[in-house]
Parts: structure tokens; C-alpha cells; sequence
């Protein structure tokens, strides 16, 4: 493995790059020749590009990408796309570069990213590569979050067509077609020698610093070695609905030293009944599950002012 500095080095220099771009995200489609333009542009040689745009060519795209033997793999999408691109990734000699193309670009939020495509090869281009721990759902890694209750539903149920007219809109609007009818989880949480207990409609487990487009607290991110696991409410609807606007509103303000967070480096989370489990927006299995981090294990590229511990 080359250092940090060498791999940026060698991406300054060579400029050898793979790009894919999910067409089915919310601006992967309209944008990819466009961003193909942008990296050429900026002087990156293009070693191959793939839009995906069919279920399950996203994971064989990115797959041959990184069989070229590049030095920065670009992956344009939203959280989905860049969890999956980075548990590729993940421990490799290569450098994700990230273009947020998606609904909250989560991630790209949490590195510090500009959300606009221009600015955004830029960083590729200009930046400097950083490492930055991945979150371990079972053994699947994960670079934003685990959400367990009306998120999973939510993720089973929104319309791709509703996410790609209305963006972030397309989760609020279709939680209340849901929540009528939701029941609320008891979820015990087991982190060392300590048990919380929490009586929920939602539950979340977050390795980064944002949800829903929106900052977590004012101290959580990406590289801190922590996982942070919170309640959105408790048992009744109006308490989810006051929460989620609230921490929406507050976050920024907000720290891990208040309550309900549970800043942890590992815990195993079980429900009183089997549920849904969502990764990154992701469908993934179902409770009980042990989520834990890897520290440092995966490079991206970064603005060359961001925090790299």
C-alpha cells in the first residue's frame, strides 16, 4: 500500500482515473456526459466510464472500473451508490472520488464536499487523499448508516419516480403514507458492559456526520472512530414527527454529550420483533445485528483543507 501522500501524489501526476456514474440516481442520468466532459477536462484519463442504469449493473460497473488499475475510482450517485462503492474499496490502494449526484449526499456532506458537479472534479483534481473509517453492519461495511423501523419501511416503499421529482421531499411524503399504520419497536442496545433500552419508531446507527441532508450534531464525522446510536422519538407518532423536525432544525447546534446520543465503538442491537434493516438507503437483512467500525479503511479524495486524523 502507498501512503496517503503518495497516492495523492500519483493522482496529481497521472491522472488516472475510472468513472461510474448511476444513471438510475436522481441526476446520474441527465448529468453523466456531462461529468465525463468535467474529468477530461481537468486533465484525468479516463481508463473507462460506465453509466449504469439497469438493477444490479451498478456493483459489475464498479467491479470492472476498479479492474483497470486505477488510481482514483469516481463514483457519481447518491449515499447508495457511494456505500457500495466504497465497500469495494474499502482497505484498497485506491482512492474513491466522489460526484453527489443523489437525493442527500450523506457522505459527500460529511467529507466537506461542494455538491455541485463542477466544484466537485475539482476537489478530485486539487485535493488531497484522506482515509476515513467505514461503519460494519454484520460484515457489510457502510459509510453513512444503519436505520432500523420507519426508515427501512420508507426505503421499501418510496417511488424511484417520487425521488427523482420531488429529491429529499420524496422520504417525509412517503413516512406519513406510512406512519398511520407503523408500530412502534422496543430495541435494546448493548455497547460493553452497558444496556439501553429504548421504546421507538425509529432507530439509527450513524458512522458519519449527516442524516437526510441534514448535520447529526455539531461534533460527529467520519473519522472519529465512534458510532452514534439514537432514538427519533419515542412510542407515539406526534413524538416521531417532533423529533424529526426537531433534530432537523437543531442538529448544528446539538452534541454527542446530550441525550439520546450513544457515542460507541461497537454494539449489537436486537428488537422484540424481527426488523427490516436499512444501510444506506439500502435494504440489508433484519435484527438482531452486530454493528461495529473499521477504523481508517477507506481512502477518499477530499478538499485540501479537510481534517484527516
Amino acid at each position: 500500500m502507498r501512503t496517503k501522500h503518495e497516492l495523492g501524489a500519483a493522482i496529481r501526476r497521472d491522472r488516472r482515473a475510472a468513472l461510474v456514474v448511476n444513471a438510475r440516481s436522481r441526476r446520474g442520468r441527465r448529468l453523466y456526459e456531462h461529468a465525463r466532459a468535467l474529468l477530461t477536462r481537468a486533465g484525468f484519463e479516463l481508463l473507462g466510464a460506465y453509466p449504469a442504469d439497469r438493477p444490479g449493473e451498478l456493483e459489475r460497473s464498479l467491479d470492472d472500473a476498479l479492474a483497470l488499475g486505477p488510481d482514483l475510482l469516481v463514483a457519481g450517485g447518491g449515499d447508495g451508490t457511494q456505500s457500495a462503492a466504497a465497500r469495494l474499496l474499502a482497505h484498497r490502494d485506491v482512492a474513491l472520488g466522489l460526484l453527489p449526484l443523489g437525493t442527500t449526499n450523506n457522505f459527500a456532506r460529511t467529507l466537506g464536499l461542494p455538491l455541485d458537479l463542477a466544484s466537485a472534479v475539482a476537489v478530485l483534481a486539487d485535493g488531497k487523499v484522506i482515509d476515513v473509517d467505514l461503519g460494519l453492519a454484520g460484515d457489510v461495511p457502510f459509510a453513512n448508516h444503519v436505520g432500523v423501523g420507519m426508515s427501512a419501511d420508507i426505503m421499501l416503499r418510496t417511488p424511484p419516480a417520487l425521488k427523482r421529482v420531488t429529491g429529499r421531499l420524496a422520504y417525509p411524503a412517503t413516512a406519513l403514507a406510512l406512519l398511520a399504520r407503523h408500530r412502534a419497536l422496543r430495541a435494546t442496545v448493548r455497547a460493553g458492559d452497558a444496556t439501553h433500552e429504548f421504546h421507538t419508531h425509529q432507530l439509527y446507527v450513524a458512522n458519519g456526520g449527516f442524516h437526510a441532508g441534514r448535520p447529526i450534531t455539531a461534533d460527529t464525522d467520519a473519522d472519529d472512530r465512534l458510532l452514534v446510536a439514537y432514538p427519533v422519538g419515542g412510542p407515539t407518532r406526534r413524538g416521531l414527527l417532533r423529533d424529526t423536525a426537531r433534530n432537523a432544525a437543531t442538529g448544528a447546534r446539538r452534541t454527542l454529550a446530550e441525550t439520546p446520543f450513544l457515542a460507541v465503538g461497537e454494539l449489537w442491537l436486537e428488537t422484540d420483533r424481527p426488523a427490516r434493516v436499512e444501510v444506506d438507503g439500502e435494504l440489508c437483512g433484519q435484527t438482531p445485528i452486530r454493528i461495529g467500525l473499521a477504523a481508517n479503511a477507506l481512502r477518499v479524495m477530499a478538499p485540501a483543507d479537510a481534517l484527516d486524523r
